[in-house]
């Protein structure tokens, strides 16, 4: 199991094409597809707990506490547009393995306007995707787990189709305590079947790290995932961007672009997401969430107006029976997008 691990790793670092947003198909797959996601930044990758719509996005999360999991999620975003996910965990004892079945659907409406190079309408169309994924995970030592998801995709969009194969692999580390916990995860691995036009497009391929410290004396954990390990510019360049950013020297004033060492600091903190979340209460069964991704406020940002752009909050509260999350992420200045999710147990 080991080797298979390895050998998935290496083959997707060494054949996978570093991509980044708008560039690639099924770009669906990196919406959160739970509120859990949605509060704590839109990545979250390396806590291992209950809560299976983590393992949809990390499958090394799978694990025995899981078993008979079921969650359901709703993202409600504007103009009408449906991302929903269902997902399902058991755990085989003989196998000791972990297995989880996962749906995650979008659809974007059946009354958009087609139109011309003109602007003259053509009619209505409709646009969805999905993915249908299944996957397992082991512990292969006392601390460390590893886990594979296989994911069938499919697209329609304005009656163009397509359909494709991906795959995540993920291995996860936590400490004796609990409280450190360390995940390395590719996600998106993998190519279309079908194709919408006569060209084959990439897959949103990414290689993530990511942590998770609890502190000792204090109800309160933090993570920070870095993306993009397999590439290091992240930054569009738009060929069209004017840069009228005035420098203030010496009693002199100077217009220009931005300095190297700006643009390095810029560039590196796109890679990152930071969260934090408080753990309230005796049984820790409600928690305040908060998380920050840099590279969506840049990507988002506006030039004449400060936007809460990138940064996302929410809450969690569990009984014995069910559980229910809350997330809202902010992508623009006139709003963001609510997502809920509902958890329960079904043996």
């Amino acid at each position: 199991m080991r080797c298979v691990v390895v050998l998935v790793l290496t083959l997707v670092w060494c054949g996978a094409a570093a991509q980044i947003g708008g560039i690639s198909a099924y770009e669906f797959l990196n919406a959160p597809n739970s509120a859990t996601v949605a509060a704590l930044g839109g990545h979250h990758i390396a806590l291992m707990d209950d809560d299976i719509t983590l393992a949809n996005r990390n499958p090394s999360l799978l694990n025995p506490g899981m078993h008979g999991k079921a969650a359901l999620s709703h993202a409600f975003l504007p103009s009408g547009i449906n991302n929903s996910y269902l997902g399902y965990a058991r755990y085989r004892e003989d196998l000791r393995t972990t297995f989880q079945a996962g749906l995650q659907y979008i659809n974007y409406g059946g009354d958009l306007v087609r139109r011309d190079a003109t602007g003259q309408a053509l009619g209505d169309f409709s646009a969805s995707e999905f993915a249908l994924s299944g996957g397992a995970a082991r512990q292969i030592e006392e601390r460390l787990s590893v886990g594979v998801n296989v994911k069938v995709l499919a697209s329609q969009l304005a009656g163009y189709n397509s359909l494709g194969l991906g795959l995540d692999a993920g291995v996860h580390y936590q400490d004796t305590t609990g409280r450190f916990q360390i995940s390395l995860l590719a996600r998106n691995f993998g190519r279309q079947l079908t194709h919408y036009g006569d060209a084959r497009e990439p897959m949103p391929f990414e290689l993530q790290l990511g942590i998770v410290r609890e502190l000792k004396y204090l109800p309160f954990r933090f993570s920070v995932v870095y993306r993009y390990l397999d590439r290091w510019n992240v930054i569009y360049d738009d060929p069209n961007a004017e840069d009228n950013s005035t420098l203030t020297f010496l009693g002199e004033q100077q217009t220009g672009g931005r300095g190297a060492g700006a643009v390095f600091f810029d560039n590196l903190a796109r890679h990152f997401v930071v969260n934090g979340e408080l753990l309230i209460g005796k049984q820790r069964n409600l928690s305040a969430r908060i998380g920050y991704n840099h590279g969506l406020r840049r990507e988002l940002r506006l030039t004449d107006f400060r936007s809460g752009a990138g940064y996302s909050f929410g809450f969690a509260w569990q009984t014995r029976r069910f559980s229910i999350a809350y997330g809202r992420g902010t992508y623009h200045l006139g709003g963001g997008v609510n997502q809920l999710s509902l958890g329960t147990t079904i043996r």
